[in-house]
């Protein structure tokens, strides 16, 4: 048990600073950002981390420092505690002795492990982000964009039977550790050269019966073990082991056990696995998900990025959220929304792609929290307004108040059905008489069907209309040219992962990786506020030589 005895600020030695300025006589990154900024954190506020009794701790602050510049310039922890030890900028910037010794490595992994067992993790951003506000250099109201990206899990890809033999594996090797005795008495000697070794998809059949009767065999095995484990003489806690708990899960998503004496084991099909949302696909890390995205596909997470955009500020990383690899983009936007309302720093206008924005999300980011919506709207998808011939829903009356749909022939709809979608999205159904649909000589234009009449499916009013202008508003020069400055945040992505290796997490898990990224944003933070002091340009979007030709003369 540790406590935390540390001073409620620091003073740079005198040693250290005239030794620092004569070896950076025009100062560096780490020195201006302390000169201009002072200190990033202050021990009181993660006072709440440690007891009141037990041994000193570390500073918290120095601490928290630290593991930003290790993310600055991408060190490992052993990197880090020696840049500590020998580096003068360093020393400077956390205000240390020239022969301060340091600290072991094994300190910067047990502080995280406290920040996650506290929640503590997302102070690191809010109270740099409450620095840059007292300093001017950050304000609310002002214009954000956001994107996602993909992160790699630290995991190597696992073929479905190798998931199921590696499950297994490492199940036992927990109780190796564990429960030596009682795995000993338990297990069929056969098992010590089935699983010994780790299950590699090259000594695994390459024909489908064989690799089938094989995984028929991991599944008896592994159920053989959960039983033992399971069992009233078992001790209990064996149950609690993550590894277990994994190996059970696992067992339940690829097969099926009954007591069919035709069919007592099954591997369930392809058809019958759950969806990659809850699969597991590899012990080593439970949380991280496979999904697809365009020609894209990963295990591991998904990042959201947002950042300010104005042009009198420096652009800072406001706000960063990791998620599991399927969760959908237009699901962290009210997310992102509330989360920023809470800090004070909503903006006015926020701009994203296509896969924030859906018709409730415009309507509500406007109604609860007074932020614009910009970015591009899904298109009518209808075959009347992708042919540009058809009479699309852009071009019918609506009369709200009546609940009735003029037609551009001036026809009347005679039913007004509200109701829900396939998605549960509220929507109302519009229908129009047959007879008049049979007479009209636009029918071609109207309705493919060769019987019946025009029916339509829109959203309640607010949703709706918000959707049109939205679709109206995309077409115009002027929303091109305030949108164009989304692209900025594809360039933000660009130096995570250049810089901070941001599409691979060095952790197991989604905890220790939002972790991660918490902790990329403040070293970018750092990087572009010190850009910015020293009047560094920005960098533009980067057009390829033959595209600029399309802007010169002949």
């Amino acid at each position: 048990m540790m406590s935390l005895n540390a001073p409620i600020a620091y003073i740079i030695p005198e040693a250290t600073a005239t030794l620092a300025r004569k070896v950076f006589p025009k100062g560096n990154l780490y020195m201006t950002i302390r000169d201009t900024l002072g200190p990033l954190y202050h021990n009181a506020d993660f006072a709440d981390l440690y007891p009141r009794r037990g041994q000193p701790a570390l500073a918290p602050a120095q601490l928290l420092l630290v593991m930003a510049m290790q993310f600055v310039e991408g060190l490992s922890d052993e990197q880090a505690a020696d840049a500590v030890r020998s580096r003068i900028d360093w020393k400077y910037a956390l205000a240390l002795e020239l022969d301060d010794p340091g600290f072991d490595a094994s300190v910067l992994s047990e502080f995280r492990d406290r920040l996650l067992t506290h929640q503590a993790e997302q102070r690191l951003l809010d109270h740099m982000l409450l620095v840059l506000r007292e300093q001017g250099l950050l304000k609310a109201r002002g214009k954000m964009r956001s994107d996602s990206t993909h992160v790699f899990a630290a995991i190597r890809t696992l073929q479905r039977l190798e998931t199921i033999g590696e499950t297994l594996r490492q199940a036992l090797n927990h109780l190796a550790v564990v429960a030596p005795a009682w795995l000993r008495v338990s297990v069929d000697p056969t098992w010590y050269d089935r699983y010994g070794t780790r299950i590699e998809a090259y000594r695994l059949p390459k024909d489908e019966p064989k690799r089938h009767a094989l995984a028929l065999i991991f599944a008896t095995d592994g159920y053989q073990l959960l039983d033992a484990i399971y069992h009233p003489t078992a001790p209990l806690w064996l149950r609690e082991i993550p590894a277990v708990e994994t190996l059970r899960g696992v067992w339940v998503q690829q097969f099926y056990r009954s007591d069919q004496e035709d069919e007592p084991l099954r591997w369930r099909s392809k058809d019958e696995q759950p969806p990659s949302a809850i699969t597991i696909s590899s012990p080593y890390d439970p949380e991280a998900r496979c999904c697809i995205k365009r020609d894209t596909t990963w295990i591991g997470y998904r990042v959201h990025l947002s950042e300010s955009c104005d042009d009198d500020a420096p652009h800072v990383i406001t706000h960063v959220v990791t998620t599991s690899a399927t969760t959908s983009d237009n699901e962290m936007t009210a997310s992102i929304h509330c989360d920023l309302a809470a800090k004070d720093l909503l903006p006015s206008d926020h701009l994203v792609d296509t896969g924030y924005i859906d018709a409730e999300l415009l309507v509500n980011s406007v109604q609860q929290h007074a932020v614009t919506l910009l970015g591009p709207v899904m298109p009518d998808t209808s075959w009347q307004a992708q042919a540009e011939q058809g009479f699309s829903v852009a071009q019918f009356g609506i009369d709200w108040e009546a609940q009735q749909v003029e037609c551009p022939q001036g026809k009347v709809s005679r039913q007004w059905i509200a109701g829900t979608d396939a998605n549960n999205n509220p929507c109302i159904r519009i229908a129009f008489r047959p007879q008049d649909c049979r007479e009209c000589a636009c029918r071609q234009q109207c309705t493919s069907a060769k019987v019946g009449a025009r029916s339509l499916t829109i959203r309640p009013r607010e949703q709706h209309e918000a959707i049109q202008a939205a679709r109206a508003r995309q077409q115009t020069a002027e929303f091109k040219e305030h949108y164009a400055k989304r692209a900025g945040v594809e360039g933000t992505i660009s130096q995570a992962v250049r810089r901070c290796d941001l599409r691979r997490t060095r952790y197991i898990g989604l905890e220790k990786t939002r972790l991660q990224h918490i902790l990329m944003a403040v070293a970018l933070n750092i990087v572009r506020v010190v850009a910015w002091l020293m009047e560094q340009p920005r960098a533009h979007t980067r057009i390829s030589r033959f595209a600029a030709l399309a802007g010169t003369g002949p």
